[in-house]
């Protein structure tokens, strides 16, 4: 079990009071088709990562209102005495497809597809927003970092950064982004990712010398553990570590300081002291410039926290929840749209598929159009179609859930970043790394 409580109030008021006017006015039980994209990547942006839809199937299995959240909505008059009647049993009985959890999206891409009426349908809106703007906005900051940093794995150290809950899903998306693990042990406990830690500055302070605090670590942790060695004298520490420890000491950790310059001189004073095989890891407010900028620097392993958990600049999407098809008087379903100014919407449902030429993608194809002409279409022979179904009438697929399938995500990922263009792992400004086409049947 992810959560032990109800997410079915999470979400904003607006949506319950569009389904008690719909219920009485007999358009809550109209077919509807939902779209969540994103009109535009955060500025000079290559690409996106979909993180979030495991998360997503989590949250709607505790999407049930219990007596006390029936009352409250009841109490504050939000809803009319019909409308907490038929909230009492409400469970999601609807469709969902979408993107796979690692893929890369642009500009216009269906992330997500969202069909069942408009009662259950509406409800939904603020939750899986939610969920798709703040995970996707880790998993992609996180994908760059991972890029920057070549060979040498990332982790997670971003939970004091952020609040307790985005915590947690910054650390399953950050490993869906191609980080290797976390610090945080709830996290690592709930989706059975790989944790780290060993210390902090505190507990070299709180001993009377920094060979007190290196000796109990390594009496309690063993040689292979990480010495902080910057809390006071860079040098002198890392002569006391392998002192302590002896030349099989595991790794080094630097907080502070040019990072690339300590690193050159703790890697140079760790070989003529013997300990070639220490491995050196660095902190400190490293977002993907700094790692780029640390690639010559002999470093083996990195430890992100603020720029990660706050999408590095780009916290959110900018994703939007809108509906794209709705059942009319005579039961047959219409497309709609926005037409508002920079604002507009697509009409009709979504398939979605990408072109490549010579092994490498050159356009994301969105293809509009009725359930019956969506059924009809034949993509071309090498358009690699996009969309999974997550869920079948309220039943989840449970292959897009659990520990497995972040790992299974993060893979996806590697796969289809390398499909791109080089250049979408350029860390400067510039378009999306291919184009999305749409297509009107």
């Amino acid at each position: 079990m992810i959560q032990d409580y109800s997410t079915a109030l999470m979400t904003d008021m607006y949506e319950y009071t569009m389904l008690d006017a719909a219920l009485k006015d007999g358009t809550a039980n109209r077919k509807c088709v939902f779209e969540v994209f994103t009109r535009h990547l955060p500025l000079g942006r290559r690409y996106g990562v979909v993180a979030g839809t495991g998360r997503i199937l989590d949250a709607l299995e505790h999407f049930h209102l219990n007596e006390a959240d029936l009352r409250f909505l009841s109490d504050r008059g939000i809803v009319s005495a019909e409308t907490i009647k038929w909230l009492e049993n409400f469970t999601f009985t609807g469709t969902i497809k979408g993107y796979r959890e690692g893929e890369m999206f642009f500009p216009n891409s269906p992330v997500l597809e969202v069909e069942g009426t408009f009662g259950e349908c509406t409800l939904l809106e603020t939750l899986l927003l939610s969920i798709l703007n703040y995970d996707s906005a880790v998993a992609s900051a996180a994908s760059r970092m991972v890029s920057a940093a070549g060979d040498r794995p990332c982790m997670d150290m971003g939970s004091r950064r952020t609040n307790e809950s985005s915590a947690i899903a910054a650390a399953r998306a950050a490993v869906v982004g191609g980080f290797q693990g976390t610090s945080n042990l709830r996290a690592a406990q709930l989706y059975g990712l790989n944790v780290i830690g060993t210390s902090a500055h505190c507990f070299t302070l709180v001993h009377d010398s920094e060979r007190d605090a290196f000796v109990s670590q390594v009496k309690a942790m063993g040689v292979n553990t990480t010495l902080l060695v910057d809390t006071y004298n860079i040098e002198n520490a890392i002569k006391t570590a392998v002192e302590v420890a002896g030349p099989e000491l595991g790794c080094v950790r630097i907080d502070s300081g040019d990072l690339a310059a300590l690193a050159q001189r703790v890697r140079n004073q760790l070989d003529t002291l013997g300990a070639k095989n220490t491995k050196i890891t660095v902190t400190n407010d490293l977002d993907e410039y700094a790692l780029a900028s640390l690639q010559s620097a002999p470093v083996d392993s990195y430890g992100v926290g603020t720029m990660l958990v706050t999408g590095s600049g780009a916290p959110t999407c900018a994703m939007v929840y809108k509906l794209t098809e709705r059942e009319g008087e005579n039961g047959v379903m219409v497309p709609v749209a926005k037409h508002s100014k920079n604002k507009a919407t697509t009409p009709g449902r979504k398939l979605a598929f990408r072109s490549y030429e010579y092994g490498l993608a050159d356009a994301e194809h969105v293809v509009c159009g009725s359930e019956e002409q969506l059924a009809r279409f034949q993509p071309e022979e090498d358009w690699k179609d996009l969309m999974v179904n997550y869920m079948n009438h309220g039943e989840a697929d449970t292959q897009y859930q659990g520990s497995d399938a972040i790992v299974n995500a993060r893979n996806h990922r590697a796969q289809s970043l390398a499909e791109l263009p080089i250049t979408a792992q350029s860390l400067m400004k510039g378009d999306p790394s291919i184009p999305t086409k749409i297509d009107l049947l």
